[in-house]
């Protein structure tokens, strides 16, 4: 390989690995990884009731997109 591919593979390899890194920064600044047991515990505490009304939601939703 020339010395060029090997330095633009170099520059696009640091580049993505930046923004990767600018991602993440962002994402623990604005609490995304914060509270991971929330997603997993919220369906122990759902009702039936509010099971139904979400599917109700989907429904209606996934009409809409379909008109």
């Amino acid at each position: 390989m020339s010395v060029g591919i090997v330095g633009v593979m170099l520059y696009i390899s640091l580049l993505l690995g930046f923004i990767g890194l600018v991602a993440f920064i962002w994402g623990v600044k604005n609490h995304q990884f914060d509270d991971e047991k929330k997603m997993m515990q919220g369906v122990l505490y759902d009702s039936v009731e509010d099971l139904q009304l979400a599917k109700e939601k989907e429904d209606k939703l996934k009409g809409e997109k379909n008109d």
